[in-house]
């Protein structure tokens, strides 16, 4: 069993410090990183064989996803694998909510279908893969939205212009995802290099960040994930909350999952409203409305909007670490 100190991840250890460490925070799903992606963004991993919500099921594996076999631009998705239950960016349009999805350029960390190496498959808002699944969703490519998914400088771009959307994802590359074999410290210098941008930029006063990592990787933990579905939870995984009205020092002890994100956007910016296939106006057989679990923590509580706004905590990219001396 191997595990990191504060002294060898110093920038993270600061973050949880100063502001909020979760650490009850489980993948949705044990799985790996499709899944757990098609999960952040739509509470649900489920394979389709037709452009009708009702004809997917329960998927958790994505056992039949391939990599593309080379670069295409968006287009590819018409041939793609067919994601047509209801993600959140379809709530998101419906209720005039701005949304961005912003790619590191780059190759994908993970092989398709469990293989352990193969040919690096090339990462790019313009190229759906697994870890840029929304360009396969029929809601995104019907609404018009397929603009919305982006490369990482737009996101650079919209911070220093104050034009950042109202929700965001920001999804790195292998070389920077601390995916083995890449280096952990080119991962915290990404992180750092995020966050730092927000905090410098005007949006930093009306901003949350939530930073956490997807599946386990072969992880020994002690806590067993808690069951409720057929789909999850896997296991623990690490999650931080950075925000001027974040929790100073505050550590989350609440059962969470990436569900909790969208429950968040959800109470946020959508009046409630569910990806619930009674209530969305797109019925799929989803096996279970993951937001309304009863032992869902609320992320809420990671925050006093009362409180004096936390200043902005700028920190190097490359600190000194007994990791990289």
């Amino acid at each position: 069993m191997g595990y990191h100190t504060g002294s060898d991840l110093p920038n993270y250890w600061t973050y949880a410090r100063d502001f909020v460490l979760q650490d009850h925070m489980f993948e949705p799903t044990a799985s790996w990183s499709l899944p757990a992606h098609l999960f952040m963004v739509s509470g649900w991993s489920a394979t389709c064989n037709r452009h009708d919500p009702s004809s997917c099921t329960n998927d958790p594996d994505q056992a039949t996803w391939r990599s593309p076999p080379d670069v295409k631009p968006l287009s590819i998705a018409a041939r793609g694998p067919i994601y047509a239950w209801t993600d959140l960016t379809y709530l998101l349009h419906q209720h005039h909510v701005s949304w961005g999805y912003y790619v590191v350029a780059g190759t994908q960390p993970d092989c398709g279908n469990g293989a352990v190496s193969c040919r690096p498959v090339v990462q790019d808002a313009h190229t759906p893969g697994i870890w840029n699944p929304l360009p396969y969703f029929d809601t995104v490519r019907n609404d018009g939205q397929l603009g919305n998914i982006q490369r990482h400088n737009e996101f650079l771009s919209a911070l220093r212009q104050n034009t950042l959307p109202a929700v965001s994802w920001v999804i790195p590359s292998g070389v920077v995802s601390e995916h083995p074999p890449a280096r952990i410290s080119a991962g915290v210098a990404y992180v750092t290099h995020l966050i730092n941008a927000v905090m410098r930029s005007p949006e930093w006063d009306s901003t949350a960040i939530f930073l956490a990592w997807d599946d386990w990787g072969g992880f020994y933990d002690h806590v067993v994930p808690p069951v409720v579905d057929e789909n999850g939870y896997g296991l623990r995984v690490p999650a931080l909350v950075i925000s001027p009205y974040a929790k100073r020092g505050y550590i989350d002890h609440q059962t969470l999952s990436f569900d909790a994100y969208e429950k968040f956007i959800e109470d946020d910016f959508l009046n409630s409203q569910r990806l619930d296939p009674t209530t969305d106006g797109r019925p799929d057989p989803r096996p279970t409305v993951r937001e309304n679990v009863a032992i869902l923590g609320n992320l809420t509580n990671d925050f006093d909007f009362n409180q004096k706004p936390l200043p902005p905590v700028l920190l190097p990219l490359h600190p000194q670490t007994t990791l990289t001396g």
